[in-house]
């Protein structure tokens, strides 16, 4: 059973930081392109930023210079690193797990993780 579980989200006052976390199990995380998207309330899902198996990084262009993505495939988590919060950054932040593959596409997606900022 493949599960992603997402941490670290919460309050945060503007210019404020946090670390965002996911848990994953039940795939070869290595293997897979991971990538956080978030969902404001009466918005559309998008991309936060997204980390290839070889380390690639790409990062939306409201949050590239603040966010951080990274991973550690040894304990199978991927992180992002938020800094300079603005209250538009609230919204509930998602971890994606994304292979492709001849026979098949691999879409797995953690349960979501609020995150605020307001003062």
């Amino acid at each position: 059973q493949v599960q992603l579980v997402e941490s670290g989200g919460g309050l945060v006052q503007p210019g404020g930081s946090l670390r965002l976390s996911c848990a994953a199990s039940g795939i070869i995380f290595s293997l897979y392109t991971m990538g956080w998207y978030r969902q404001a309330p009466g918005k559309q899902r998008e991309l936060v930023a997204t980390i290839t198996d070889d380390g690639t990084t790409n990062y939306a262009a409201s949050v590239k210079g603040r966010f951080t993505i990274s991973r550690d495939n040894a304990k199978r988590t991927l992180y992002l690193q938020m800094t300079s919060l603005k209250p538009e950054d609230t919204a509930v932040y998602y971890c994606n797990g994304d292979r492709r593959t001849l026979m098949r596409d691999y879409d797995y997606w953690g349960q979501g993780i609020q995150v605020t900022v307001s003062s």
